[in-house]
């Protein structure tokens, strides 16, 4: 018998049928059961079905880079109605993306314009920004609003999540669901422009999304697999603290669902608050806890420390996104000493790579074990490096690896190369080839900030700073910090006879990019050192960060 190919939403159906009624779900006082996450799901691909919604064009007519769906982008905190509207667009064959909640104006009617969005699906509190950029978006002709107690009214046009819900049928739409059918993930570039990567669901399932075990990687063959592996697993209960609005964040909830286990979300979704996240611990008998480096890890491990909370549940943190520092991971050890710290690599156009895992009286971070297909291509991209070879190269994964970027040929073709004979994804990562087989990560080869989970681009933040006049040129670079892993620092060339305080340059800069890209401090100089040819001296700038 040959092995089956995965579709999201039939995952989670699979799951239903054996799993009808353990908690899938749990955020403050909703508790909701398979069946329930199921049947709403389907009301939702039944409303979005109704209004127009579904496939163009099938996989089989199209390039790497295009997409024959409709899409429809979450525009929405973490909630049960983010993993809702997931699986109901991809019951209705509909592609949903993930909108960064944190974007200004015009990094979301950019975003919203690239992915070409029929639909958006938003929390109320969202809605006076997005009033202001839809008259430039007349493709967007379906809006579903969640209310949050903001008091927002709906958007003209708009319906209330739960009333279309509530209108809907119970019968998911008649169409079938294809492991062909897009998973789409918007994630930065090196220009600072946002990217849709484009996926088959059989092939992020296995990547990313549960069809794969970490550590073992071991793949699943067939739903009758899945069912039985749910139903005889543990039953992890999951605290989910990053934003669903990242794909680490998705891939954990989709991974814990094929557990079999619960995904419980903290009270507070708009921000960290950490004794609320640990009486959560507390309340529902959490054992994991998903954390992006120390930016979030710190505030959890000092709240800890206090000795007040019953953290006997608690039986591992996973780590992504960010580096966990081996001192955070020591004092959380030191807590609770029969902890697992696992660290897991991987990026938006790789699923998951490569994993560490860390206990008492074995700490580390930046080796890493590598999954199937995980490799380092020579800087020609046409060996794989062997291990011991001191050579530093790309860190690539072969196998179950993206189609492409939406709408775009060219970076489509750069990024997923085929080499030796494969087909490789190479996001630009640096990475060296261990002698004992692991793989040192270096970090990213274009000029990236990774600042508390989030990749702040250096070139858009400089770009952002240079409208306003006072400022003739300006090179930003990352400095270590101690709360969120790196910051942004801008190095400042003034035009003569400018006189501009920090504050009015972080106003102008907030006009153009998301408040969490802002540099954290200014270094002025008399002037920016660039090369010959005009190029940033990145190196000289990230040393004046540092002097500063």
């Amino acid at each position: 018998m040959g092995r089956e190919q995965f579709n999201l939403a039939i995952v989670h159906d699979t799951l239903t049928s054996v799993l009808a009624e353990r908690e899938c779900v749990v955020w403050r006082d909703r508790r909701l059961t398979y069946a329930d996450v199921a049947e709403r799901s389907a009301r939702l691909a039944a409303y979005l079905h109704a209004r127009g919604l579904g496939v163009r064009v099938e996989r089989d007519q199209l390039a790497n880079h295009e997409s024959g769906q409709d899409h429809v982008g979450l525009y929405l905190y973490n909630g049960n109605e983010y993993l809702e509207a997931m699986l109901g667009c991809y019951k209705a064959r509909v592609a949903p993306f993930n909108v960064n909640y944190r974007y200004v104006e015009e990094e979301l009617r950019y975003l919203l314009a690239d992915a070409r969005a029929r639909g958006i699906v938003y929390h109320a509190t969202f809605a006076p920004t997005l009033a202001r950029v839809l008259p430039d978006l007349p493709q967007v002709e379906v809006l579903v609003q969640v209310a949050d107690g903001s008091g927002n009214d709906l958007l003209p046009g708009a319906v209330d999540y739960e009333a279309a819900l509530a209108r809907a049928p119970e019968a998911r739409p008649p169409v079938t669901p294809s492991p062909d059918d897009l998973y789409i993930l918007y994630t930065g570039g090196t220009t600072g422009l946002p990217k849709g990567v484009l996926w088959r669901q059989h092939d992020i399932y296995l990547a990313a999304m549960g069809g794969r075990t970490l550590g073992t990687w071991d793949e699943v063959t067939s739903y009758a697999q899945i069912a039985a592996r749910a139903e005889a697993g543990f039953p992890v209960r999951l605290l989910l603290l990053p934003p669903l609005m990242h794909g680490a964040a998705q891939w954990a909830a989709f991974i814990a669902m094929g557990m079999g286990g619960t995904i419980v979300l903290p009270d507070a979704v708009d921000r960290l608050d950490a004794p609320s996240v640990l009486r959560t611990i507390e309340r529902e008998q959490v054992n994991l806890v998903t954390v992006v480096g120390d930016a979030i890890a710190r505030p959890l491990m000092e709240e800890m420390e206090t000795g007040r909370y019953d953290l006997r549940s608690l039986i591992g943190v996973g780590n992504g996104g960010a580096p966990m520092s081996p001192g955070i991971k020591q004092r959380l050890l030191a807590v609770v000493p029969t902890l697992l710290v696992s660290d897991s690599a991987g990026a938006s156009e790789t699923g998951a790579q490569m994993t560490h895992v860390s206990t008492a009286g074995s700490v580390a971070t930046g080796t890493f074990a590598p999954g199937p297909g995980t490799t380092v291509l020579d800087d020609t991209l046409t060996r794989e490096l062997e291990p011991g070879d001191t050579e530093i190269g790309w860190l690539a994964q072969g196998g179950a690896v993206p189609l492409g970027y939406l709408g775009d040929p060219d970076k489509t073709a750069r990024t997923f190369p085929t080499a030796a004979g494969a087909r490789y994804a190479v996001p630009g990562d640096r990475a060296r080839r261990l002698a004992d087989g692991t793989i040192e990560l270096l970090g990213r080869d274009a000029v990236t900030i990774n600042s508390g989970g989030e990749k702040i681009f250096a070139e858009e933040v400089e770009q952002a700073l240079l409208h306003h006049p006072a400022v003739a040129d300006v090179v930003v670079a990352g400095r270590p910090s101690a709360r969120w892993g790196s910051e942004v620092v801008a190095v400042v060339q003034l035009a003569p006879g400018a006189d501009v305080g920090t504050e009015e340059l972080l106003a102008e800069a907030g006009r153009h990019i998301a408040r969490y890209k802002l540099p954290k401090a200014f270094v002025f100089v008399d002037r920016v050192e660039r090369s010959p040819s005009g190029k940033a001296d990145y190196r000289w700038a990230r040393q004046r960060a540092l002097e500063a």
